[in-house]
């Protein structure tokens, strides 16, 4: 996990606004293409980090492991080399799951929401200026 810190601390540095001119920040879809490319980059360093250390993750401990790898494939010959990704990786199944059970919970506990407010800022909007 060291190296995708370091990695980040790298890209932030490359990305930082000094009193020097960035060129990097002129190129505009140039840089959004950079950027996707570096969050490429970071996801896979975080997926292969846990890929590789399982046993630390304790992912055989999982709750209910055993069963939904049989119901979800059959083969037993595969059993065992499943890739569980933990509930804190953004955007997995457990995650989900997890951001689920707390909007029921935050309902069960404050009741039901009787305002929504959504704001959106666009400064081209004529109405915004």
């Amino acid at each position: 996990m060291n190296k995708t810190v370091s990695a980040m601390s790298f890209y932030a540095y490359r990305l930082m606004v000094r009193s020097t001119e960035n060129h990097l920040l002129n190129y505009r879809q140039l840089l959004h293409q950079y950027w996707v490319d570096t969050y490429a980059k970071i996801e896979a360093e975080r997926l292969l980090f846990i890929r590789l250390n399982q046993k630390k993750l304790r992912a055989d401990e999982y709750i209910h492991l055993n069963e939904d790898a049989i119901k979800n494939d059959s083969d037993p010959a595969n059993h065992g080399k499943l890739v569980i990704l933990p509930s804190t990786f953004n955007g997995c199944p457990r995650n989900m799951h997890e951001y689920a059970q707390d909007a029921v919970t935050s309902v069960r506990h404050g009741g039901k929401p009787s305002v929504f407010t959504t704001y959106t800022f666009n400064p081209n909007c004529k109405e915004m200026a």
